[in-house]
């Protein structure tokens, strides 16, 4: 049976751009504002899903709490772990690691920035949860609170985009989008 999917990008965060990866931003007032307008007369959900860092989760509790919808906190939907670039932008990359970062770039999964984690280890982690909560809530729709990272590779997968173009994907701050889940596994974006 199929699962329908809502991802939600969390909104801005108080450390700004750059690769935030596993740091634990809070939200500023334009972040939670962002996710408030991307929620009013959406839905309806059967659940909440989050990953636990606090610039989706806080908003997921509050939604949650609005909606009165049962809320889980799923480590598997954290952001992709950036390792020692963690905290910095694209321009200070640029000046320190330009040919590393332009590698990442043309092919993130023939390139991991060094100390973080690989492309295809992050792939494995955030299909294996889509693939839990298709069998936990079959019939069900989720929306869940998740990073940029996340949502790129699903829509990667659902849009059929060969890996190295996965980076291609744009997902702004406070932005949802519709998937569905097939009872065989196949992601389909949705109108």
């Amino acid at each position: 049976m199929s699962v329908y999917l809502e991802l939600l990008r969390h909104g801005e965060t108080e450390q700004g751009g750059g690769l935030r990866g596993s740091l634990d931003d809070a939200l500023t007032e334009t972040g939670w504002a962002q996710l408030r307008a991307a929620v009013e007369g959406a839905g309806p959900w059967d659940r909440l899903i989050s990953s636990p860092l606090q610039r989706c989760a806080r908003f997921a509790e509050e939604l949650a709490a609005q909606r009165g919808l049962p809320l889980s906190l799923e480590p598997a939907l954290q952001e992709l772990h950036f390792g020692a670039w963690e905290g910095r932008s694209a321009a200070e990359l640029m000046v320190s690691d330009a040919d590393a970062l332009g590698r990442f770039w043309a092919d993130p999964y023939a390139f991991t920035p060094p100390g973080g984690e690989p492309l295809v280890d992050f792939e494995a982690r955030v299909l294996g949860a889509v693939q839990r909560l298709q069998l936990r809530h079959a019939g069900e729709r989720l929306l869940l609170i998740t990073h940029g990272g996340v949502m790129r590779l699903l829509l990667a997968g659902a849009r059929g985009l060969p890996q190295q173009d996965l980076l291609q994907v744009n997902v702004a701050h406070g932005q949802r989008v519709r998937l569905q889940l097939d009872r065989f596994g196949r992601l389909q974006e949705l109108p």
